[in-house]
């Protein structure tokens, strides 16, 4: 049994839910999808708890921007990068910012996890955003209709089934190609020898399929159990607002869940 969290952008009160929420169902093993950090208000806080909690994580596409430099971000997301990094750099306790830098810098773009008996049967990989391009292609549930030649070359990259985030918007793609979004699946996606997916796991932080709720997974008799919680994501917007250098769209969009 494992948990799987992603997109957490620095929203201290989402990840603080989640995690407790992890806890209360005697979930041992985390592993995270990267985007620890951008947009939000409290990148060293949440940095602090992914470390402590969390066994394995990938790197995001907003924390290779932090650690290099943005590409392809608009103003606001560019903004929050910097910003971002201007709070790891201003820490005064060398170990904790040592510690933060380094955490940033050793993760993988992707990784394997064989199965093993108590978490899966199967073969696991994880990435931030795509088995093709793991650190910034968006794979979207319209894919399957506009370009599905995109979602069969994803399934040339992975031998069963494949964890992701990045879109924020959770849901299990089939190489048909398909898109299935959790409610359609009554919140369960049974993982079967005979079928190959990829799973997006949604958000933490800020959730873009018009739900507001913080989202994860965790896995459980070779299930995939999408979960969805409240969080009071005003304390996160105002924190937002007060940050100049912040956009405050990035605080409207947690009320509206896009």
């Amino acid at each position: 049994m494992f948990a799987i969290i992603s997109d957490i952008h620095s929203n201290l009160e989402a990840l603080i839910t989640v995690l407790t929420d992890i806890e209360k169902k005697g979930v041992k093993t985390i592993y995270c999808l990267g985007d620890i950090v951008g947009y939000g208000p409290n990148p060293k806080e949440c940095l602090d708890l992914v470390i402590e909690k969390v066994q394995a994580c990938v790197m995001g596409n907003h924390d290779y921007a932090v650690l290099y430099e943005p590409t392809n971000f608009n103003l606001g997301a560019e903004r929050a990068s910097f910003w971002t990094r201007g709070q790891l750099e201003a820490e005064t306790d060398s170990k904790s910012r040592q510690k933060r830098w380094k955490y940033l810098g050793d993760q993988q773009m992707r990784w394997t996890l064989e199965p093993q008996e108590g978490l899966c049967d199967f073969t696991l990989d994880f990435v931030h955003a795509s088995p093709r391009k793991p650190i910034n292609e968006y794979i979207f549930p319209d894919d399957v209709y506009t370009t599905p030649g995109k979602i069969t070359a994803q399934f040339e990259r992975f031998k069963h089934i494949c964890f992701i985030g990045h879109t924020h918007l959770p849901g299990v793609f089939l190489d048909d190609p398909d898109f299935y979004a959790p409610d359609e699946l009554d919140y369960v996606y049974p993982i079967i020898a005979e079928e190959r997916a990829v799973i997006n796991v949604g958000s933490v932080g800020q959730p873009r399929d018009k739900d507001n709720r913080a989202s994860y997974v965790f896995v459980e008799d070779n299930k995939v159990n999408f979960v969805r919680l409240e969080y009071d994501y005003e304390i996160t917007a105002k924190k937002i607002y007060a940050i100049d250098e912040l956009d405050n769209f990035e605080a409207d969009r947690l009320n509206e869940g896009r």
